[in-house]
């Protein structure tokens, strides 16, 4: 894998706020479904650790997502993710009132989508990102694009990529790191 270039680092240094899109993102796209109606998901532990970790380093997460899932609010909580939006339709608006909430401009956020209802919010960021496989008209309008797929690593990629850009990676990682 390449170095980021500087403009990716100029973009990810500046994060303070880093919102993600759930499936395709965090999960891999796939949606399981039970015989009674109820929806299963999947989440990569490296992606979960790596949300604690950007939170612990001084940038917000935040989760926003078209549908409304329990999974993904207990996911969050056990993250300690504070912003968890679910079912929304128009993802920009809801970015523009998350920053809002938050004191931020557009260019403190980063974004992570991976279909074309996340458009809207990739294109309202500072430094809009997917994972390796999205749709090929976000890929065309994003500024990063991660090697690992969506669901397993995608997101600790982009959370490693901010937190080295910020100079708190290594800080992050000597907390286990008793030889350090």
């Amino acid at each position: 894998m390449s170095p980021p270039s500087p403009e990716i680092l100029q973009r990810a240094r500046r994060v303070r706020l880093m919102v993600f899109d759930v499936d395709g993102v965090l999960t891999d796209g796939v949606l399981w479904y039970g015989a009674q109606g109820e929806m299963f998901k999947a989440f990569h532990t490296l992606d979960g650790h790596g949300l604690k970790m950007l939170a612990a380093s001084g940038v917000r997460t935040a989760i926003l997502s078209g549908r409304e899932s329990p999974a993904v609010a207990r996911r969050a909580a056990e993250l300690g993710v504070a912003h968890v939006l679910q079912g929304i339709e128009d993802k920009g608006p809801a970015l523009a009132g998350l920053l809002t909430e938050l004191g931020l401009a557009a260019a403190d956020a980063g974004c992570m989508g991976d279909d074309v209802v996340d458009l809207p919010m990739l294109g309202r960021c500072g430094f809009a990102c997917a994972p390796a496989g999205a749709h090929g008209e976000v890929l065309r309008r994003v500024h990063y694009v991660s090697v690992a797929p969506a669901g397993r690593g995608a997101a600790r990629e982009v959370c490693d990529l901010l937190m080295r850009a910020q100079g708190t990676l290594a800080g992050a990682i000597a907390r286990y790191d008793p030889g350090s």
